[in-house]
């Protein structure tokens, strides 16, 4: 199974990318520091891919990308790093400094787990499984295709991620904060009104299927008993 670090001090967009990434079949730990990071990394196999957010108590992402980066052991890593919106300077220093990919805070961890798959894609390593399948709901992830009683549907890019992401946590019952997080971005400040007429298009076009899709009263939304 693919390992993942996150080096993130913010502890909710922290919790909210390894509960994704756990989610989509990724085994995943999260740091706060530099320091818990660089202690982890002494202790534990050598990881698949390493999430660096810039802002860091410490140690900053750039720091630690530099020191990943002048270790062989690290050298051929995949490293994405997170960056604060207004600081292009980062992109740059640390595309510069051997970065193999970056987000711009706010962001979309759909996004992230997308750009993870494709960096992993890149580096020829083995990913999760990319099918998944529930009752005649089938979703083929790496070409985006859904199929229901074996025939393809078109869903919107959000329709196909609130699926994905619905189906991949099949049997959870996913609080309503935690879907609007995950597929809209952590700072999304639309109306929850939004996730609803995403889950009414979507059930529309899943047609029989749609059943499979529960509304858990005043919490949220789950895919499947």
């Amino acid at each position: 199974m693919s390992k993942i670090l996150l080096v993130e001090d913010d502890l909710d967009i922290r919790d909210t990318v390894l509960y994704a990434l756990q989610s989509s079949g990724f085994d995943a730990l999260g740091f706060e520091s530099a320091k818990h990071f660089f202690r982890a990394l002494e202790n534990e196999p050598l990881p698949t891919l390493i999430i660096l957010d810039i802002m860091l108590p410490g140690d900053d992402g750039l720091t630690i990308l530099k020191k990943l980066r002048q270790n062989p052991n690290y050298q051929a890593l995949p490293i994405i790093i997170l960056t604060a919106k207004s600081s292009e300077i980062d992109k740059v220093k640390g595309l510069d400094l051997g970065a193999d990919d970056y987000l711009t805070k706010p962001f979309s961890v759909m996004e992230l787990i997308a750009r993870i798959k494709a960096l992993l894609r890149r580096s020829n390593i083995k990913l999760v499984d990319e099918n998944i399948e529930y009752q005649n709901i089938q979703l083929h992830h790496e070409q985006r295709k859904v199929l229901v009683n074996n025939s393809s549907i078109t869903l919107t890019f959000k329709e196909y991620e609130l699926l994905y992401y619905l189906m991949i946590n099949k049997g959870m019952v996913l609080k309503r904060e935690k879907i609007l997080e995950t597929i809209w971005g952590f700072d999304f400040e639309g109306e929850s009104r939004t996730l609803d007429m995403h889950i009414k298009s979507l059930r529309q076009k899943l047609g029989s299927a749609s059943e499979h899709i529960k509304t858990i009263r005043n919490v949220g939304y789950k895919l499947g008993d």
